[in-house]
């Protein structure tokens, strides 16, 4: 990245002022900031932190298409980064930029890395956090594959479905949960049993609020009531009378596609690929042999 002139022209003065920043921004919108500087500075639509206990490893920068790596090394804390945001996911895939700045002169700064948070491992008051490159997205497969069951996630640019067309969505209170992955609720008449199942519940409210999770089963039990499963505990502590938002689930197959979503045109698998029995199939006399399809 290149050098903004000002800063070069600063640096080459030789008594200099200059300090690292980070900010970091979570998926939720959430922004928070962090400088090595003995004073709080503000820049970019951040309040970088003095004092906060972050300090990284060198950068691993290179030319050519090579991917960048860096680890951040800080303290939690309840004013910071939270032990309980990191366990919840809420800095998972965060953007993180990391600026050379004078803190005489903020304007005069310029970007040293840009990426996104990886893997953090946190242990007696601490993390470490793995910083992934913009070339990390090198690193990601590329291209279709021949199948059957359809190919892109329900709602995306491939998909192109409404999520929030009517009767695909649905928001209430929850009633009881365990073990924070089974939600109960007194009634979900409106929808067969099953619709959800493949989906999504988003928690709308309450601590928890911004997580989400994959449906793994969507059922009526013995008393009348509809039980949501997921596949894996939120992050965070959900209580009676949160808001959740359940999404309806897609099982990829095109018969799905074409009754539960309308959604044929955009349907991105290949349902007439024959299968595997199809090399074995030969014309006899009690089929009928019209020149089509053995199958």
């Amino acid at each position: 990245m290149g050098m903004q002139p000002e800063l070069l022209a600063h640096l080459q003065t030789g008594t200099t002022t200059v300090a690292r920043a980070w900010g970091i921004e979570r998926c939720d919108g959430v922004r928070l900031g962090f400088t090595d500087h003995d004073n709080d500075l503000e820049f970019e639509r951040f309040s970088f932190r003095a004092a906060s206990g972050l300090t990284t490893s060198a950068l691993e920068q290179s030319t050519g298409l090579s991917v960048d790596n860096a680890e951040a090394i800080g303290v939690l804390s309840d004013a910071s980064v939270q032990e309980a945001d990191i366990a919840a996911g809420r800095m998972d895939g965060a953007d993180i930029t990391a600026w050379l700045v004078n803190w005489v002169n903020p304007d005069e700064r310029s970007v040293l890395f840009r990426g996104n948070i990886g893997e953090i491992r946190r242990s007696g008051g601490a993390f470490v956090a793995e910083l992934r490159g913009l070339a990390e997205q090198l690193n990601v497969p590329r291209g279709r594959v021949y199948q059957r069951p359809c190919s892109a996630v329900l709602g995306d640019a491939s998909c192109r479905f409404d999520l929030n067309a009517p009767g695909y969505v649905h928001t209430r209170e929850v009633a009881d949960v365990s073990e924070r992955r089974v939600f109960h609720f007194p009634t979900l008449d409106d929808y067969e049993p099953g619709w959800f199942t493949r989906g999504q519940l988003q928690v709308q409210s309450g601590i928890a609020e911004g997580l989400s999770g994959l449906i793994k089963r969507d059922w009526f039990d013995q008393d009348g009531g509809r039980n949501i499963e997921l596949w894996e505990p939120l992050g965070a502590q959900i209580g009676r009378g949160d808001q959740v938002k359940l999404v309806a689930g897609c099982d990829k197959r095109f018969s799905t596609c074409r009754h539960k979503f309308l959604n044929t045109l955009n349907f991105q698998g290949f349902p007439d690929i024959p299968g595997e029995d199809w090399i074995t199939s030969y014309p006899t006399r009690e089929s009928g042999n019209t020149g089509g399809s053995l199958r």
